[in-house]
């Protein structure tokens, strides 16, 4: 059916220009949405660069514009960055973008140089320009439509959560609910949004609060900025660095908790991947928080260490916390996961009547979305 539909010239184009780092969560929602064998039956070829900044900068820069040239009845999809103000400009009914956020706008005092003047620019207009976005919640396509032209369409495309660490709730119920420590893990690269200084403050709160120690771990790279160097010196906190899968899993399964002190987040993906550890999430009660962990979370003012505390220590005073929010957890990956599979199959429709059919029939296949104009 598929190959009747399209034409035999026709292809999805992917660009995986930005594929050669580690497996950070851009990495991966490309590698689990936007890769041939995932979107197979569709025809699929995915645009690669060499290593290195360079690499990148030169294959969506040149390359996809070249490519964009020679193959002007294929769509392009773009899930990791914008594309270049020369593909936004001229092929923007056959050009599709996945947005994670929109922080490159919003949030550019915590940018670095790279961000402000390169990204920002590039990313501010395609927003203006393009007619199709997909998005990973619904927290991100209510942030995007002020930025985008009044014809643009956003669609929903909330990635599937795997196990990708091989997580495991194990034994986790039965663990001792009065231990007489608490670790505290946290994932993310160390820079000023995701604000773990924050997260330390809590953990030493909820010590002093419970006359217990609280260690917190942060597995993830050092970024931009102080941060790093000042949770360096603190006493309770210890910098893993970005670990192996294998090393993340022993990390995760052997915590209490899983903390996220992030000042805002598109989506927040390690939040559900610890959850297969059946791990209680502690994060900041905001609207994307609140969408993706349900009623499962434990919502905190994260610039309110004591509050937090609080809430976290009434959360462990019940004799079988573990098990309740190991349940809890586990049935809110299941929960996201339904909705994910019904958002891939419209975006599934979608790109292929935008391949059979053209931009102008396209738009009314993809009902679920969202437009300023409505």
């Amino acid at each position: 059916m598929t190959d009747r539909l399209i034409p035999a010239e026709a292809r999805l184009r992917i660009d995986h220009t930005h594929m050669r780092r580690r497996a950070t969560g851009i990495e991966r929602i490309t590698r689990e949405l936007f890769s041939a064998p995932v979107l197979a039956p569709l025809p699929v070829e995915t645009v690669q660069a060499s290593a290195g900044r360079l690499g990148v900068v030169l294959g969506q820069n040149i390359t996809l514009p070249f490519e964009a040239l020679r193959h002007r009845k294929d769509v392009f999809v773009f899930p990791g960055f914008a594309p270049s103000p020369l593909i936004s400009m001229t092929c923007r009914d056959r050009t599709v973008m996945y947005v994670h956020d929109v922080f490159l706008l919003t949030r550019k005092d915590e940018l670095n140089l790279a961000g402000r003047f390169y990204f920002a620019p590039i990313f501010a207009k395609a927003l203006r320009s393009l007619r199709y976005f997909l998005v990973n919640s619904e927290y991100t396509a209510s942030s995007l439509l002020p930025y985008c032209r009044p014809d643009a369409q956003i669609m929903l495309c909330r990635p599937t959560v795997r196990n990708v660490f091989g997580l495991s709730a194990g034994d986790r119920a039965v663990r001792d609910p009065a231990p007489r420590a608490l670790t505290v893990s946290a994932i993310g690269t160390i820079e000023p949004r995701k604000n773990f200084r924050a997260a330390a403050a809590i953990c030493q709160a909820l010590a002093e609060r419970l006359n217990i120690p609280v260690q917190l771990n942060i597995v993830g790279r050092k970024g931009w900025g102080p941060d790093a160097d000042w949770l360096s010196q603190q006493p309770h906190v210890k910098l893993l660095g970005p670990l192996p899968d294998g090393e993340v899993r022993t990390a995760i399964e052997a915590s209490d908790l899983f903390i996220c002190s992030s000042r805002d987040e598109g989506l927040g993906l390690p939040l559900l991947e610890a959850q297969y550890a059946g791990l209680p999430v502690i994060a900041p009660d905001m609207p994307v928080f609140r969408e993706v962990l349900g009623g499962s979370g434990c919502l905190v003012d994260i610039e309110n260490p004591a509050f937090a505390a609080g809430r976290v220590s009434a959360l462990l005073a019940s004799g079988d916390w573990r098990s309740r929010q190991a349940e809890a957890a586990l049935a809110n990956v299941k929960r996201w996961n339904t909705l994910a599979a019904s958002d891939h199959s419209h975006v599934r429709g979608f790109l292929l009547d935008l391949l059979a059919r053209g931009a102008e029939r396209a738009e009314h296949r993809a009902s679920p979305i969202r437009s300023r104009a409505a």
